[in-house]
Order: structure tokens, then sequence, then C-alpha cells
């Protein structure tokens, strides 16, 4: 259901709501439907508990424009059988605020950010960047404006967007450093075009300096080939055992996409505490579990990974433990700094075939009135397939 109420309902839409015993919504909607003493309102928080209660009798749920677009109609349909609803979809918000600006919705990037933290912009936020976004009020689209500018991207041209298709529809355009209107009344989506620093490289390899970490971090180049070794694939999950600053791991998330997942094992708890930071100042703390603990033992119960890094520290037991729960298929990947770890993983290669790379990398550095090369402790790494 629209801004437009009633009006805006297409007849099977209409006939559905008529018939039902019982209607859920939202307080706006259950008003612009007219649903009376039928009407029950979401609880707070949300649950979708309430109607789940009432299975076999005649049930309508409200809800903004597509439903199954960061709306509640996957959390429904995934705890209902096929035959339990029906669904009638109207134009999303998205799609009405493409048709007020006029923007290709196959160019812009769509998100939900009605309880999600703002830093899950980052992984996609740069120059020349199109974006639609839905909050969840008033003063978070205010936010939204100051948080784009305190990240350097204040000349981006932001509009507000309140109550599409509804006689209270009123689009505003301005800068994202310009004052934040205290009048924004929900419904109220955000869109941009960013204008400001690049942004993240669409490659692996970030600098160093973009973790919190204590020195213990896979260097840039290092993480490089580790992550292609590793070959992130969409919606895989990844250990990273011994995460450090789980470096590695956010690495993993920005190339697996949305659905993609890692779980940081790391035994020091200063450390685990960092990976978290990490985690949450790249928007992706909902996709990276960190386990506090050493392993093997930490492995226990966690869901199988499609690629393990082991980035240092491997001795006999722990490779053991490893191979023998890594499901058929996944990839496995070890560097090596010591002589020990390097000897133990020419035995295992030897075993179980994959591939031995040996990394000497130096670095420029000043040498008098001159530079020269400072080379790195070279590193062995195994890469095998399960």
């Amino acid at each position: 259901m629209g801004e437009d109420g009633l009006e805006g309902l297409a007849p099977a839409s209409r006939a559905a709501l008529d018939r039902a015993e019982i209607i859920f919504g939202g307080p706006r909607h259950l008003d612009l439907a007219g649903a009376g003493a039928r009407g029950r309102p979401w609880p707070v928080p949300f649950s979708v508990a309430p109607v789940l209660a009432l299975r076999g009798r005649r049930v309508a749920i409200l809800a903004s424009g597509d439903p199954f677009w960061y709306g509640a109609g996957g959390s429904l349909a995934a705890v209902l059988a096929p035959d339990d609803w029906q669904a009638f979809p109207a134009p999303s918000t998205f799609a009405l605020v493409a048709a007020r600006l006029g923007w290709r919705i196959e160019e812009t990037d769509c998100l939900g950010l009605h309880a999600m933290p703002f830093e899950r912009l980052v992984p996609k936020l740069r120059n020349g960047w199109a974006a639609i976004c839905l909050v969840r009020d008033g003063p978070a689209a205010g936010s939204l404006m100051r948080w784009l500018d305190a990240r350097g991207y204040g000349a981006s041209t932001v509009w507000i967007l309140e109550a599409l298709g509804g006689q209270r529809e009123r689009v505003r355009q301005f800068p994202a450093s310009g004052p934040v209107p205290e009048d924004i009344a929900a419904p109220v989506a955000v869109a941009f075009i960013a204008t400001g620093p690049p942004g993240l490289p669409g490659t692996s390899g970030l600098a160093d300096d973009a973790f919190r970490h204590d020195g213990q971090i896979t260097r840039r180049p290092i993480r490089a080939l580790t992550l292609s070794a590793l070959a992130p694939r969409p919606g895989e999950r990844l250990w990273d055992i011994g995460a450090g600053s789980g470096s590695v791991a956010i690495e993993w998330l920005l190339a697996t996409g949305s659905r993609g997942h890692a779980i940081a094992i790391e035994a020091r708890a200063d450390r685990a505490e960092a990976i978290r930071a990490n985690g949450q100042a790249f928007g992706l703390e909902d996709r990276l579990s960190v386990v506090a603990g050493r392993a093997p033992a930490a492995l226990a119960g966690l869901a199988p990974p499609d690629a393990v890094f082991l980035g240092g520290g491997a001795d006999g037991a722990l490779l053991a433990a490893v191979w023998q729960g890594l499901p058929a298929g996944a990839r496995l990947v070890v560097n090596a700094v010591t002589l020990e770890t390097e000897a133990l993983l020419i035995e295992w290669a030897g075993q179980h075939g994959g591939e031995l790379v040996r990394i000497e990398i130096a670095e420029a550095a000043p040498l008098g009135r001159f530079r020269g090369w400072v080379p790195g402790r070279p590193i062995v790494q195994w890469s095998v397939t399960r």
C-alpha cells in the first residue's frame, strides 16, 4: 500500500483486504486503509509472532510497496508454507524515487537503512555513486546528510523525498554539507549522488593503515596474493584462523558481496576487539563473526567453510585438525614465515598436492643520501583444494 491508500490498490489487493478478518500494519497504514476494529499494529520491536499465532484465519498485512525489497515479505515467507500466503506488490519506494528523479534503477544502488548503521555504505561509497536509501524517520535522514559530510562527501547532492504518492508528497534538494532541515516527515527516503573521495578500490590489497592493528597484520602485498589464492566467490564463507587484525577476513567480505561471511578466530582478546572494530568501520559487522579462542579447540561447532586461511604459526596438530574438518571442494591457504612451518608445508604439499609459492618482497627505504631495497621476510604459501 502506498501513500494514496485504498485508491491506489489494485482490485485484487482491495478484495483481499475486504475479506480479511484481521489487518496488521503500522499505524499510518492502518489509518490509510480504514482498518478500524480489524486493525492490529505491529509490535515494537518488530515480530511476526502475532501473525503466526493467527495461522488459519484470514489475515491481511499492510506494507509499503514491494514487501520483498527491504520489507516484511521475506520475514513472513520464510516461516510460512507456500500455500499459506499470497502477495499483492505495489510500486516500491525505490521505484517512486526513480520516477520522481528520472534515474535508471539498474544504474542505482537501492539500500534499506531502517535499523542499520550508515557504515553499510562504506564498501560502495565513491565519487559519482548514485544511491537511494530508505531510512527510519526524519532525524535519520538528517543524520545521513551529516554522515556524508563528515566522510568528505559534503559536496554531494542530496534529495529528501517524503510521503511519495500521497497528498503530503514533498521532494527537496540540498548539498550534504548544508543545513539539515528540521521538518522532515516520515515516510522518507534519501537519494544522493556522491561527490568526494574515490572510495575503496575494487581489487584486494587495501593499505595497511585502513585497518586498526598492533602490527600483527598480513601486509598489503602479501594480503593481495593471499586473497588471490583464496579465490573468494559470492556468498562463500571463510575461516580466518589467527586473524590478527582481521584484514584478510575484511577483504574477503568486500569480495564476496552481501551474502558472503567470514569467521575470524583470534586467541588474544585485544586483537579480537580490534577485528570487531574493523568490521564496524567497514560496515561489515553483520557478516563478520569473531571467535575469541585458540584453534583448533575454537573451531568446534563453526559453520563449515568454503575456504580457510592460516596466516602463520601453524603446527602439525592444527593443520591436521583443519584438514580433517575441511569439506570436499573447500580451499586451504597457509602462509609460512618460519623454517619449521615451511618444512611442514613442503611435507603436506608432497602428500596432498596443491601449489607452493615462495614470496619475496623488498621495499625502497632511505640509505644515506639515496635509497636502497629493504627485503621483508620471505613467505612460503601453500594453497590446495580438498
